[in-house]
This record gives structure tokens, sequence and C-alpha cells, in this order.
């Protein structure tokens, strides 16, 4: 796997984003393997979202555990952990998201329980986005539409590493894809 780094002025402080993270046959075998997996319905706040996902280790729901992560995701985990500087056993939950062409990710900030987020992408590349967080009891004056203030492409076999104000001071969104992409998502849990 490989371990170049791209750092951009245009990306919020804690955002750290690799080109290339895996190869080609790696990310080949990564979605030969997703293709056994069983993806669920995500509902958030009453809505079903156009992805679909499955849940490993720490469930997205506090203290509720999910299905073990499967030995296929274990290079992957310890790949992005050394790039991260932890132990691979701190990513203690993976998310893979099952993009079908049309399907979004809204506007959000990763669960509070969650500390740092490493993702790579796969199959194809989308856009991620990113505005100041605003809590909702500060919220901007009705009418008045908030804007993304950053964006990157992350391509297929790229990397993203999420930290401090990245993680916490903004949001996220992924507008709706081309065509089908999967995303493996690792999250650390806040100490």
């Amino acid at each position: 796997m490989s371990r170049g780094s791209l750092f951009g002025a245009h990306l919020p402080d804690g955002f750290r984003h690799s080109e290339d993270f895996i190869t080609g046959d790696e990310e080949a075998r990564l979605v030969e393997a997703i293709a056994g997996i069983e993806f669920a319905e995500f509902e958030m706040r009453g809505v079903v979202a156009r992805r679909r996902v499955a849940f490993f280790g720490a469930s997205y729901e506090t203290g509720r555990p999910a299905s073990p992560l499967p030995a296929f995701l274990d290079p992957l985990r310890t790949a992005l952990a050394a790039w991260a500087g932890l132990d691979p056993q701190a990513f203690a939950m993976a998310l893979i998201n099952q993009y079908p062409p049309g399907a979004p990710i809204g506007w959000h900030r990763d669960a509070p329980q969650y500390d740092i987020v490493a993702g790579i992408s796969l199959m194809s590349s989308c856009r991620m986005k990113f505005r100041p967080y605003v809590r909702s009891d500060n919220a901007a004056a009705p009418g008045v539409r908030r804007t993304a203030t950053h964006e990157i492409v992350l391509a297929p076999r790229s990397a993203y590493l999420m930290t401090g104000p990245a993680r916490s001071a903004y949001e996220h969104h992924i507008p709706a894809v081309a065509s089908l992409r999967y995303s493996i998502t690792f999250r650390s849990l806040r100490t």
C-alpha cells in the first residue's frame, strides 16, 4: 500500500488525503470480498438513506455491538492506522457504504462517540464538501443558506483522515455519485 500524502491549503486543518493509498489489485480484492457482504438500509432521523450500509465492531449506536470485523478488512485497517499513527485496534468500528448511482450523503458530522475517522474510496470517485459546523441552537438566521467552503475529489483507491478541526469544526457531505461507489470508513472511539 502506498503512503504518499497530499496536503492542500484548500482543505480544513486536520484533513489529510493520499492518492493511490492502495493498489488496483488491492482494490479488486476488497470489492470482491464486499460482494459477499449483506447490506442494510440506513435510517437517520426517520428518513431512509439511498445508500446502504454494513457496520462492524463497535456499533453506530453507543454500546451496542455490531458484527465482528471481517478478516479481509484487517490489512486495510492496519495500513490506515499506521498512516494515522494509531494502533490498529484503536479503529474500533468499520462501516462499508454502498452508494448506488444517484446516492448522496447529507451534511453531517460523525457521531460524537467517535474521534478519528479514516476512509477509503473504491470503484468510482466522488466529491467531498465541507462547511463550518454551526450548532442547531446557534444556527444562522432562517433563510440564510450555508455553503461549502472546501471541496476535494476522492478518487478510487484514495484515502482520507479527519482529525482535529476537520472532524469537529466542520461538517461534510458527498453529493450524489454518478456510478456505483463503495467506501470503507474506520473510526476510533473518543476517550
